[in-house]
C-alpha cells in the first residue's frame, strides 16, 4: 500500500498539475508529423507492432473506448462525491446529483465516438472503389461500401481517416483532464478511498502510456499523413470544444473541479 501511494504521488506530481496536459497535444501533433516522415522513408525498422494482430491493438487499442470509459466512471464517481462532501460540503444529494452530472462528460465521449466513427466510415465508403482480382465470365459489379468489396475479398481504396489517432489523442487527452481532479482531492491518507482512487489513477496513468504508446506506433507503420493528421486534428478538436468549450459552461457536464472560478490560481486548466 505504501508503495502505491508512492506511485500516486509520483504520477500526481506529473500529470494531475497540467503540465504534461498542457504539452500533450502538441506532443501528439508532433508525433503525428515526425512518425509519417519516417514511414515514408522507409528509416522504420520492422518490428511485431507493425502486425495488426499484435496483443496492444488487439486486447487494448481495438477496445480503447471501452477500457478508458470502464476506469474513468469509477475515478469520476468517487472523486467527485468525495470532492462535493469533503471541500465544498455539499449533502448527500446534492452530491449525488452532482455525480450525475460529471458522469455525462462520459455520455458525451460515447456520442463523439460513435459519430466520429460513423462519419469515418461513411467518408471512407464515399472516397472509395473495390479492387477486384480478375474473375473470368463474372460480370463486373459495383460496390456500395468497404464491406461489400472485402465480403467478395477485393481491397478497398479510399480515404481511411485514421481511427486510432482520433480515438487515442481524444482518450489520452480525457483521461489527463479528469484526474485534475486530484490536485485538491481531501482524501484521508491511508483511507479505503484512498487506496481505490490510487488504484484507478495508476491504471489511468498506465493506459494514457499505452495510447500515445500505440499512437506512436500508428505514426510510424499505418496510414498515410494526411489521414493521421486529419485524425488527430479531430481527435484534439473534441477534446478541446467540450473541456474548453462546453464544459465550463453552466448547461453542460461540468468540469472535474467544480464551483472553482477560471481565474483562480488553484484551477489547473488556468495555467
Amino acid at each position: 500500500m505504501e508503495r502505491l501511494e508512492r506511485s500516486g504521488r509520483c504520477l500526481r506530481a506529473a500529470l494531475a498539475r497540467g503540465r504534461v496536459r498542457r504539452r500533450l497535444p502538441v506532443l501528439l501533433l508532433a508525433i503525428a508529423v515526425l512518425g509519417s516522415a519516417l514511414k515514408d522513408s522507409d528509416l522504420v525498422p520492422d518490428t511485431p507492432l507493425q502486425n495488426k494482430r499484435n496483443p496492444l491493438n488487439v486486447y487494448f487499442v481495438k477496445l480503447a473506448w471501452a477500457w478508458t470509459l470502464w476506469l474513468l466512471l469509477p475515478f469520476i464517481a468517487l472523486t467527485t462525491y468525495e470532492l462535493a462532501r469533503g471541500k465544498f460540503l455539499y449533502g448527500r444529494t446534492k452530491s449525488a446529483l452532482l455525480v450525475l452530472r460529471r458522469l455525462g462528460a462520459l455520455l458525451v465521449g460515447t456520442a463523439v465516438w460513435y459519430l466520429c466513427t460513423g462519419l469515418f466510415i461513411y467518408v471512407e465508403n464515399l472516397t472509395g472503389e473495390c479492387s477486384l482480382q480478375g474473375r473470368p465470365g463474372q460480370p463486373p459489379r459495383i460496390y456500395a461500401s468497404k464491406r461489400e468489396c472485402l465480403q467478395d475479398s477485393g481491397v478497398w481504396n479510399g480515404f481511411d481517416i485514421s481511427g486510432h489517432c482520433f480515438l487515442l489523442s481524444y482518450c489520452a487527452m480525457m483521461i489527463l483532464e479528469e484526474v485534475a481532479v486530484l490536485e485538491v482531492l481531501p482524501t484521508d491518507r491511508g483511507s479505503k478511498l484512498r487506496v481505490v482512487v490510487d488504484v484507478l489513477f495508476v491504471s489511468l496513468c498506465f493506459l494514457t502510456v499505452i495510447w500515445v504508446f500505440m499512437f506512436l506506433c500508428t505514426a510510424l507503420y499505418f496510414h498515410d499523413f494526411s489521414q493521421k493528421l486529419l485524425g488527430v486534428l479531430i481527435g484534439l478538436s473534441a477534446w478541446y470544444g467540450t473541456y474548453r468549450f462546453w464544459y465550463p459552461k453552466p448547461f453542460s457536464p461540468g468540469l472535474p473541479l467544480p464551483n472553482i472560478p477560471l481565474s483562480s490560481k488553484k484551477y489547473s486548466y488556468s495555467r
